[in-house]
């Protein structure tokens, strides 16, 4: 009687840490901005956008592995772009802060679901003293959480963020 309740607790043990084994997903360690973006050149020279991006969608998502640059041909491969990033304002008058990007996951060259997202902020407590790339560096924090989350369970065509 004890063998069959031994055979079955090793099989539930060998299926539920499957998730642990999960294929890893490679991400450039610098995300880009779009060709045709119309981001300050002070935003892009300072800020560090792309590194603070792939790093907190790296503590936030499951098995990231930061590369230099990843070929969609092979493996599991996550494509991002900063499409816009905008601080305008300031605390005291009304801040408008955001960031957007698009995203893609790939397998083996085949595209397996994309997104879009967006994040604002008005710079949290404080803000006042803030500068602009302190508070769009929330923004991108907050957009890793989401494709980190994204990751997790990727839907097509999926809206993330604000």
């Amino acid at each position: 009687m004890r063998k069959p309740v031994f055979l079955a607790c090793l099989w539930l043990a060998a299926f539920s840490a499957a998730p642990a084994f999960a294929q890893e997903v490679k991400l450039a360690s610098n995300v880009p901005f779009t060709e045709d973006n119309e981001i300050s050149d002070a935003i892009k020279a300072e800020c560090s956008l792309g590194t603070k991006l792939a790093d907190s969608i790296k503590r936030n998502g499951p098995s990231v592995v930061l590369v230099d640059a990843a070929d969609t041909a092979q493996g599991r491969v996550l494509q991002l772009e900063i499409v816009d990033s905008v601080n305008m304002g300031n605390a005291f008058m009304g801040r408008q802060t955001y960031t957007k990007i698009k995203g893609s996951l790939w397998q083996d060259g085949a595209k397996v679901a994309s997104f879009k997202a967006r994040r604002n902020s008005m710079g949290g407590a404080f803000a006042g003293f803030k500068g602009a790339c302190s508070v769009l560096g929330r923004t991108v924090d907050k957009l890793g959480e989401d494709v980190g989350g994204w990751l997790k369970a990727p839907k097509d065509g999926a809206a993330l963020g604000d």
